[in-house]
């Protein structure tokens, strides 16, 4: 578990009207949006080294809405790639033909939409984790995968998340060889991944993972696994990526 605790003084996520003023307050991450006059709001951000981002929003009405969505890990410290490396902080064994169903804590970060009836405009994105948003290199030095990459807990069902930190991920893990196997990672595009949240909980589409042989070579493919619920969808304005699985080797 993250030492990054949260509570409930923090906003939920949702959809937010705005006439006058509205303040978010998230950890690490104060919002403030007024109207600043006839069609016009101002937009303030500041985190907890208080660093300071300004935006003047127009509006057709003098009225806004806002809504406050978990999103995909992929814009802090700078959007460079849409796969994501997870890093287990045990390892899972299968023995030879053999299936399980784990559960991890995958890193998000919290995105402002500006809401025009169906349509959402990305308005601000924030990580409420700074200091363990990082890239890692999955591959060789001068060929490999640029991810993001993260160290993730084990959970112990979708409700087992730290608010505005992190989501559920189910990983469904098979394993087709005729020997046992450990597996301690996934990389996989999670642009294909949609998220869901409730109150200021997040849930994400879940992966397959499938060990088995290709030709002489021992492989895990990753594949999306999309959930069934009735939480939010959150929005997205990333394209999805056009290969719907990755290969992995294993070790």
């Amino acid at each position: 578990m993250s030492d990054l605790q949260t509570d409930n003084t923090f906003s939920n996520y949702g959809i937010y009207t705005i006439k006058d003023s509205l303040e978010f307050t998230l950890p690490n991450t104060k919002i403030r949006i007024e109207r600043i006059g006839e069609k016009a709001f101002s937009y303030t951000r500041t985190n907890s080294e208080d660093e300071i981002s300004e935006k003047i929003i127009p509006s057709k009405s003098n009225e806004i809405k806002i809504e406050l969505a978990p999103i995909r890990p992929l814009n802090h410290p700078a959007r460079r790639t849409g796969y994501v490396f997870l890093n287990f902080d045990k390892n899972i064994f299968l023995s030879k033909e053999s299936a399980a169903t784990i559960f991890v804590q995958c890193p998000i970060e919290i995105g402002l939409f500006l809401v025009n009836n169906s349509h959402r405009d990305s308005l601000d994105w924030i990580t409420c984790n700074p200091e363990k948003s990082r890239f890692g290199l999955y591959g060789p030095p001068d060929s490999g995968t640029l991810c993001k990459y993260a160290v993730v807990s084990m959970a112990e069902d979708m409700d087992d998340s730290i608010s505005y930190v992190n989501g559920i991920l189910k990983v469904e893990l098979e394993n087709k060889l005729n020997s046992g196997q450990s597996i301690n990672k996934v990389i996989f595009p999670i642009t294909d991944n949609s998220i869901y949240y409730s109150d200021s909980k997040a849930i994400i589409d879940g992966i397959k993972v499938t060990l088995r042989k290709r030709a002489v070579v021992s492989i895990a493919d990753v594949k999306v696994d999309p959930i069934s619920t009735d939480w939010i969808k959150a929005p997205t304005w990333e394209d999805t990526t056009t290969t719907k699985s990755m290969e992995m080797g294993l070790e």
